[in-house]
């Protein structure tokens, strides 16, 4: 049976794709790409995302971490950054070519996206979806099914593995005739259309847009990013870095992300933020994090609070400190 490689961002373009695909008697394969800006967390539940893909969508979805590659990618992409620091042309051609790279590895004949002309205004225009192409190898091998009549035929279709007459015609930004398609599918759950990458999204881009201007190669990993999209964010003049929580499920994620030498810095006997001290230097940065988080506590009279330092070995001291002014706090924020 012949085999495609779909690139799968379990939205609905991408779940029609396979679909529509596999009613022509082709085996897909889909791989969904993760990396710190997308879909990260699925690494902790694999087993379970991909049989829910497979339950409720009947697509076969594999994930591959690509944090690595896209990391470099990001510090310099040949096509440049959107409205934020989002590289949408150069991050699709570099999953498009990694899966072209893995073609062989799962004896595939060809690749297939979601994509939708004109449906978004950076990188699913005609010009850029011919440079996605181009620069990625995949010319004649890529092909768009929700939107590929009218456009250069692929081998796919010239060798007849797949007719272009049996395959919608979707273009534009309306998606009702993608939900109306669904329905006939049978396809009801589904996600709803919006972001997903938070390099589109002002305020968390900007930290790591921060981050790689810093010229420092070796905090570019995904346990650092992760970091740094969490909480409220404060860079100390030592080169620490402290992430608070704003709520319970926050405080927690930020606790999970504790490693190596973090230390974690919550009130003794009262609830409020937890924060996570990456890079400290000394008892000077560990008492300021105190202090900062001090300063989220709800107000008492006392002048002084009880703060709690835990290493990721479970050992803790007792530091008071003082809550730092919101002057104080300001040109450390992120």
């Amino acid at each position: 049976m012949t085999t495609a490689l779909a690139l799968f961002s379990g939205g609905l373009d991408s779940i029609l794709a396979c679909r529509v695909v596999q009613d022509q008697g082709i085996r897909v394969k889909a791989l969904k790409f993760v990396s710190p800006f997308f879909d990260y967390d699925l690494l902790e539940r694999q087993d379970g995302y991909c049989a829910e893909v497979l339950t409720k969508y009947g697509i076969d979805v594999e994930l591959i971490d690509i944090s690595e590659t896209y990391l470099r990618m990001l510090a310099a992409p040949a096509h440049g950054y959107g409205k934020n620091f989002n590289p949408c042309v150069d991050c699709k051609i570099l999953l498009v070519r990694t899966a072209k790279e893995l073609m062989a590895k799962y004896d595939a004949s060809f690749l297939i996206t979601g994509e939708v002309v004109g449906q978004r205004p950076m990188s699913q225009r005609p010009d850029t979806l011919r440079i996605i192409e181009r620069d990625s190898g995949t010319d004649g091998i890529l092909l768009r099914p929700l939107c590929c009549r009218g456009q250069k035929k692929t081998r796919a279709e010239e060798q007849g593995l797949i007719d272009p007459d049996k395959l919608p015609h979707f273009s534009g930004r309306n998606r009702t005739p993608q939900i109306e398609l669904a329905t006939e599918m049978g396809i009801a759950d589904f996600p709803s259309p919006g972001g997903g990458c938070i390099l589109t999204e002002q305020v968390r881009a900007a930290r790591i847009q921060a981050l790689y201007k810093l010229q420092k190669p070796e905090l570019l990993t995904p346990e650092n990013i992760r970091f740094l999209l969490k909480g409220r964010q404060y860079h100390f003049p030592s080169g620490a870095w402290l992430t608070m929580g704003r709520n319970q499920p926050e405080n927690e994620l930020i606790e999970s992300l504790q490693m190596g030498k973090d230390l974690l810095v919550k009130a003794v006997d009262r609830p409020g933020p937890s924060g996570l001290l990456r890079f400290s230097k000394g008892q000077a940065d560990q008492e300021l994090a105190a202090a900062i988080v001090a300063r989220y506590l709800k107000k008492t009279a006392a002048k002084s609070q009880e703060m709690q330092v835990v290493t990721g070995d479970g050992r803790s001291a007792i530091l008071l400190v003082h809550p730092a002014a919101d002057s104080d706090i300001k040109p450390l924020s992120w």
